[in-house]
């Protein structure tokens, strides 16, 4: 149960402290109180409640302490000083400890930081840093346009002020009088700091326009009708300006001053209206204007939404709503704007109440009343005065007047329910409190709510005022209890709950037996006798009625109290009626047989002997039924009956109230017309299934035996006899069907099962849920996943071709085709790499695995070849080569592997195409450049004959291919001391691409042999150094220049060349691979087209937070569980590959070089907690909405391609 929390904003005192003395205080040892965020004991969020005003001054100590030490003690000692004041006697939860350990920490520190000041005396030393920090963090900051320095500035401004604040009080307590420059700063100070307030999305001040998320119109529009205060009439307290009253103020500040809001709600509701009128307004008005207004569509659209649920409670009061608008066309849209704020400051305040949605209703009916009297002028008949708020505007008054007695209500029903967990009818939660504003007595609550109703009544408070002797009416004692249901734990819920179920197999049951009994075949029940007999099914179905009526009473005899009067005569009704028709159908089922038998006989006995009258019993029937022929009709007509349940005509109302108890929830819930035929088809189906395979193979063969038991009796028992004196051996007969007659009854549940599991398969494939189920069935489809991406995920353009001129089209746009294709994989390759990144962020992959995953973020156009992610390529290359080293001259079976696999294609073209690439970019001298060439040549002239393998001896390539691996590996290091070895390289190659590869070329010998020129020559003497140039030996650019896309192309063909392994393994961690499948299975489901960001709908998230640890410290992480388990050694064991990413990504080899570095602990708290904690879990889902929004459109298309690269998508 949490507590009426309020948001306190960062406030301080500046009232001057007394002089500060290291010896003044009291030791203890602090424990944290408000929850463990695993930070440092004097962190500024976990101060006890009862002194949150000290903590913008430890917040500024932690953030200084960096850079100034003496500041940051001062800063410490004057928020103990002030603590004391707070709180002198040190009364307050967690307060004593807290003291204790700030001065201990304050005697250890003062000795230390006091050599270290610069100035002689702690007055000068903060003069000097105050100004210091002025100069570096707000002027430098002071122009900043982007929001992230605006933010710092805003923080600047907090600290600074809370700067002063110790400056001041130290000068006080050394009687050293502040400078007046500082004075004339501290003023400036303060003035910007009630305009940089702190803001979650919308900077809103008056010096905040010049933002980027303040320049979009729709935003703008909101802002100016929010800021229309125009004929407000406000407070005398703030009108002593006229000209300075509304400078800055809107609609919220006049809220917030009539009605006492909170002041940090006022500011959070004030950006979530100006972003829902924002975001609906741009859905309304695609082309918005350059002076933007408001669209009263979107404003209309936000109202109806916003006060659906208010709407509908009062018409189902009764009550006419309290949204009275204005006959003046111009303050219709500021009427409307200000019932919109009032809402949702009452809904941002309420805290636990937010639970109780009728109650907020009933809460914002009489403050919407409160504020139509107010702007209509309106006299009270009370006062003779104009109306007011019944609760003032003081500070906070909502909050304590309105909020807290109905918190405490809660509250105290909570703690009965600790008391009493078994009798869970004797103490009401959230839905029991809030079923009492479902009801028209709630407005007996009065406005002011009056304190002495039953509604904040608790047995205890009854149990109390009789103790102490006070003699109160019976109304002012009572305890309202639970309002419409009081839940009964019992088994008979099972037939209760599912009773039209129970009762159609009972019905069902009775029909086949009977008509297996006389004939055996289904035809037979167009016979008369089988007809009549038949017909006997509505007496058992009165009977089951009966005992339907007779359960209700019951477990509704709890709440009879608080019943209305119509819900207990329904339920006498309701009984007395099933009674009736328990006596009727049997008596009039008498009177259709001439000569009756059994049951029949005896009643006709009892009521005398008369003719027969069939007809008699039918019209019994027909009215008995009248009721079900009704709900049956609705049924078929989901409308029909959506608006009779949401009607408040009295007639419709009676008629209705019979069917179902009349509640607020649940009226008027039903699916449309087409899901209720499918609905109806599949149960049709199915029961019509189970009732032939029970009638087939479960009733009619048992009826021949048992007549056959029941003619023949039996005398001797070798047991004991159960049925003594039964006939017709009544015990055999039972112990023959009752196992039959329960697996009728529970093979409804096999066939639910088998019937789902069908219809759900096929509907599954229709939609196309789950067609990528495994990482081989990922790398079949991934071609294709750019495209559908693009198709689901990206909004189509405006101007996009539709209908029959798009469909017959004869135009060619093959290179617009071509440029579409680049931008739509360059979305994809961003969005997949954005993806596979957070897996790396999360630990999910090692940055192998990340490497193979990744897609080029630039794309290399000299290669103008598809680049697909390595793991799709992994181990195609080394394939590739053995095929071609053992094929000896044939090239079938690789034709026939390149065939089959079309990754083994794109595989071996890129390899040799960034071997080309990589080759010719190292090489710039001529003659090495022409001996390249010619090989290239005639290798490329090969392939164009596809006589490559034929003619060329491959059983070297291999070795080509690890002399080129040693080239990479060399391109990654870039050392110039390397640039002989990659030389040597270079002339291994060439010797086996000439002497091994192309010994049968005969050209490539006189080319070479021309290319060494004058050293080919015979010399008599030793040629000079100079003069013995080798080819390569001076034709190598090394070390390379390197860029991204370089170093991209180096570490992919590397993975292309030496991963062996399949890339069924990749990656091998479990959730990597379901979030993968999952992503990719999304992309092919039937979804609606994707809206630009800027127009999706709005959403928020809520977390529930309450004494639950966010982070673990490292403490928690190490301390031993009474098995000597610790949390760390636990989720180590769970995610072991998880733990060797983590070390692998922090560059640590083991757990103890993690204990090295605070920072490193840190990351070590957050992996555990992101396994670990529920709570972080939730909360780093929201942040990855955002980021998921921001790529979405954080680029245009044109800057996308060119920065980003088409990655060769198709």
């Amino acid at each position: 149960m949490a507590a009426p929390g309020r948001r306190t904003a960062d406030v301080s005192s500046s009232s001057p402290a007394p002089s500060p003395s290291p010896s003044t205080g009291r030791r203890l040892l602090r424990t944290q109180t408000v929850g463990n965020l695993g930070e440092s004991i004097f962190d500024s969020e976990v101060v006890p409640s009862s002194l949150v005003e000290i903590a913008p001054i430890l917040r500024v100590a932690n953030e200084v302490e960096a850079t100034n030490p003496r500041v940051a003690y001062l800063c410490r000692f004057y928020a103990f000083e002030k603590a004391h004041r707070l709180d002198p006697t040190s009364s307050g939860r967690g307060v004593r400890q807290f003291k204790t350990a700030l001065l201990q920490r304050l005697e250890r520190e003062n000795d230390p930081t006091l050599k270290g000041r610069v100035h002689q005396s702690d007055a000068r030393e903060m003069q000097r840093f105050y100004r210091e920090y002025y100069k570096k963090y707000i002027q430098a900051l002071q122009h900043a346009a982007d929001k992230a320095d605006r933010a710092l500035l805003t923080k600047a401004y907090q600290t600074a002020a809370v700067l002063f604040e110790v400056l001041r009080a130290v000068n006080v307590s050394q009687s050293v009088e502040v400078d007046q420059a500082i004075l004339d700063t501290h003023n400036k100070v303060e003035e910007k700091k009630k305009l940089y307030v702190p803001y979650n999305i919308l900077p809103l001040d008056p010096e905040s326009t010049g933002q980027a998320i303040m320049r979009y119109p729709e935003i703008q529009a909101a802002v100016y009708a929010l800021r229309n205060t125009r004929g407000l009439p406000w407070p005398k307290d703030q009108d002593k300006k006229p000209g300075e009253k509304n400078t800055g103020k809107d609609l919220l500040d006049w809220l917030q001053a009539m009605f006492g809001f909170q002041k940090d709600n006022v500011s959070n509701q004030r950006e979530h209206l100006v972003l829902l009128l924002a975001n609906v307004h741009i859905m309304k008005v695609p082309k918005v204007d350059q002076q933007p207004k408001l669209d009263d569509k979107a404003l209309d659209a936000v109202m109806k939404k916003l006060f659906k649920n208010y709407k509908k409670w009062c018409k189902y009061l009764g009550r006419k709503s309290s949204l009275w608008l204005p006959t003046i066309q111009q303050e219709v849209q500021q009427r409307k704007l200000l019932y919109m704020g009032l809402y949702l400051l009452i809904w941002g305040e309420a805290a636990n109440l937010r639970f109780m949605p009728e109650c907020i209703c009933y809460i914002y009916h009489h403050m919407a009343f409160e504020l139509y009297g107010m702007l209509a002028g309106n006299v009270s008949p009370m006062t003779g005065e104009n109306v007011k708020p019944a609760y003032g505007g003081d500070e906070e008054a909502f909050l304590i007047k309105v909020v807290t007695p109905i918190y405490k209500v809660i509250e105290k029903e909570a703690e009965r329910s600790k008391t009493m967990k078994s009798k869970h009818s004797h103490w009401r939660n959230y839905d029991d409190l809030n079923e009492y504003f479902w009801s028209v007595d709630c407005f007996r609550l009065g406005w002011p709510m009056r304190a002495d109703a039953d509604f904040f009544k608790t047995p205890k408070d009854a149990y109390l005022n009789l103790l102490n002797g006070e003699n109160r009416s019976a109304g002012n004692t009572h305890w309202m209890g639970k309002v419409n249901f009081v839940e009964i734990r019992s088994f008979w819920h099972i037939f209760r709950s599912f009773d039209r179920m129970w009762i159609f197999l009972i019905l069902s049951l009775q029909a086949m037996i009977i008509i297996a009994w006389n004939g055996g075949t289904p035809s037979d029940i167009f016979d008369a006798g089988v007809f009549k007999k038949v017909l006997s099914i509505f007496i058992t179905a009165a009977i089951l009625k009966l005992g339907q009526a007779i359960l209700d009473l019951i477990f509704g005899w709890k709440a009879r109290r608080n019943m209305s009067f119509a819900v207990k005569l329904r339920y006498i009704l309701k009984l007395i009626c099933a009674a009736a028709w328990v006596v009727i159908l049997p008596v009039t089922y008498a009177y259709t047989w001439e000569n009756p038998t059994g049951l029949a006989r005896t009643i006709k006995s009892w009521l005398g002997d008369g003719q027969n009258q069939p007809s008699l019993y039918i019209l019994a029937i027909v009215i008995y039924m009248a009721p079900n022929i009704v709900a049956s009709m609705l049924f078929l007509f989901p409308f029909m009956r959506r608006f009779l349940e949401s009607s408040n005509v009295k007639v419709i109302t009676i008629i209705m109230w019979w069917s179902q108890p009349r509640l607020f929830v649940g009226r008027g819930m039903h699916e449309g017309a087409f899901s209720l035929f499918k609905y109806t088809m599949f149960w049709v189906l199915l029961l019509a299934t189970k009732l032939t395979v029970s009638f087939y193979i479960e009733i009619k063969p048992l009826v021949q035996p048992t007549i056959d038991i029941m003619r023949e009796p039996i005398r001797t028992f070798q047991w004991h006899e159960f049925f003594p004196h039964g006939t017709n051996n009544i015990g055999v007969v039972i112990s023959l069907w009752a196992p039959i007659i329960l697996v009728y009854f529970m093979d409804t549940q096999i066939w639910y099962a088998l019937f789902s599991t069908l219809i759900g398969g096929i509907y599954g494939a229709y939609r196309r849920l789950g067609e990528i189920r495994t990482l081989g069935m990922l790398r079949s489809r991934f071609e294709s996943l750019p495209e559908a991406f693009n198709e689901r995920l990206i909004p189509s353009d405006a101007n996009k071709s539709k209908g029959l001129r798009a469909a017959f089209s004869s135009r060619p746009k093959a290179s617009g085709d071509e440029r579409q294709k680049e931008k739509r994989a360059a979305r994809f390759a961003q969005m997949w790499n954005v993806i596979i990144t957070s897996f790396r962020e999360e630990d999910l992959i090692d940055n192998r695995e990340m490497d193979l995953l990744l897609v080029p973020y630039c794309k290399d156009r000299e290669l103008d070849i598809f680049q697909w992610p390595p793991f799709l390529l992994a181990s195609k290359i080394p394939i590739a080569l053995d095929m071609a080293a053992d094929s000896g001259g044939k090239d079938r079976d690789l034709t026939k592997r390149i065939k089959s696999d079309p990754y083994f294609s794109f595989a071996i073209r890129e390899c040799y195409a960034s071997f080309k690439n990589i080759i010719n970019t190292l090489v710039f001298g001529q003659r090495e450049k022409d001996v390249l060439a010619q090989i290239f040549a005639v290798v490329d002239q090969h392939i164009e004959d596809e006589t490559l393998i034929k003619d060329l001896n491959m059983r070297n390539l291999p070795a080509l291919s690890k002399k080129f691996v040693e080239l990479l590996e060399l391109l990654q290091k870039n050392k110039e001391e390397d640039l002989g070895q990659v030389v040597i390289l270079f002339q291994d190659m060439l010797e086996v691409v000439t002497r091994d590869i192309m010994e049968e070329q005969d050209q490539l010998g006189t080319l070479l042999e021309s290319a060494h020129g004058a050293n080919s020559r015979k010399h008599e003497g030793i040629t000079p150094l100079d003069q013995q140039d080798q080819l390569f030996a001076k034709a190598i650019k090394f070390p390379v220049d390197e860029s991204i896309a370089w170093t991209e192309k180096i570490k992919r063909l590397h993975l292309l060349l030496t991963v062996k392994e399949s890339a069924m393994d990749v990656p091998t961690n479990l959730d990597a691979r379901r979030r993968i499948s999952f992503f990719a299975n999304s992309l092919f489901m039937d979804m609606p087209n994707a809206p630009k960001v800027r127009n999706m709908l709005a959403f928020s998230i809520l977390t529930p937070y309450y004494k639950e640890d966010v982070l673990f410290s490292l403490q928690n992480l190490e301390e031993p569980n009474e098995d000597g388990v610790s949390i760390l050694f636990y989720l180590q064991k769970i995610y072991p590959d998880e733990w060797k990413n983590f070390l692998e990504r922090v560059g640590c080899k083991n757990e103890e070089g993690l204990r090295e570095d605070e920072e490193l602990e840190e990351k070590l708290r957050l992996w555990a907690s992101y396994r670990g904690q529920t709570l972080t879990r939730t909360g780093i889902a929201m942040p990855f909405c955002c980021h998921c929004c921001s790529c979405v459109c954080s680029k245009r298309d044109d800057v996308l391609s060119k920065s980003f690269g088409a990655s060769g998508f198709s």
